[in-house]
């Protein structure tokens, strides 16, 4: 049973993966398919603009919470968790709906699962969408923002657990303050054992497996973010054979701002899908 209240526009459900369950919701119906992953610690419920808009657009839209996030079961042990085994999950979310090929999008976390996907089965993609990618630029601010969080899950539990409570207190409806709450509905053994299993896996495929890719990408660079480098970015796009690149005006530019980025990821989508 879902815990939140989640999007009246989208459809909710779930389905088992290696003995857990994963929780995503559709958008849409068609043959046309979207699969949007999200960014560490965050929820499907990110997504969810983006996923109206592109349903509205004619595409089925498919917004999945990774394990150990939103909805999905929280397993307390770390080898759960992996950049690469969420790219499992992805393909898992694709055979589950019988859907031969899709474009696979993401934003940070997402954006180098849809990686994984495009180095463990481009066959089931028509294209990418990365949005802040992480590769070795950002390492360094990655573990100085996230190493506290992990600190804190490990031996701080009862303030974890304050701050999800005092989240549970505000009110839903609202988008993005929806997104906020979600985030910060954390389980201290969960939330260490994600960062953990991330933060020492692999984060991204090396650069001679990138220039591999040859399925279509569109690449979402950012200025004025440390954790997501305008340089990571910038070196992606020139690493895949056959990315495009956009530059973002800021990091919630897609968020706040989206006419713009939206009409980038449309016209790509539906190019991919022609």
């Amino acid at each position: 049973m879902l815990t939140r209240p989640l999007e009246t526009t989208g459809l909710a459900a779930a389905f088992p993966f290696e003995g857990h369950r994963l929780c995503y919701t559709e958008f849409g119906t068609g043959d046309r398919v979207v699969v949007l992953a999200h960014g560490l610690m965050f929820t499907r419920r990110m997504h969810a603009p983006l996923a109206r808009r592109l349903a509205a657009d004619g595409f089925r839209v498919i917004t999945l919470d990774l394990l150990g996030h939103g909805d999905s079961d929280r397993p307390h042990q770390s080898w759960h968790y992996s950049i690469p085994a969420f790219g499992d999950q992805v393909v898992a979310l694709l055979d589950h709906l019988d859907v031969d090929r899709a474009v696979v999008g993401g934003t940070s976390l997402g954006a180098n699962v849809a990686l994984e996907v495009a180095v463990k089965a481009p066959e089931r993609l028509r294209g990418i969408v990365v949005e802040m990618p992480v590769l070795d630029n950002a390492i360094v601010a990655g573990l100085l923002a996230f190493t506290p969080l992990l600190f804190a899950a490990r031996f701080v539990p009862f303030g974890v657990q304050t701050v999800a409570k005092v989240a549970g207190l505000v009110p839903q409806g609202s988008q993005w303050v929806d997104v906020v709450t979600d985030t910060l509905d954390q389980r201290p053994a969960a939330m260490a054992a994600l960062l953990h299993g991330v933060f020492f896996g692999r984060i991204a495929p090396p650069r001679s497996v990138r220039r591999t890719i040859e399925v279509p990408a569109l690449v979402i660079g950012h200025q004025r973010d440390p954790i997501h480098p305008f340089g990571d970015a910038d070196t992606l796009a020139a690493d895949l054979p056959a990315a495009e690149f956009v530059q973002a005006r800021s990091p919630v530019e897609l968020r706040f701002d989206p006419q713009r980025l939206t009409g980038a990821i449309l016209a790509f989508t539906h190019r991919c899908h022609t």
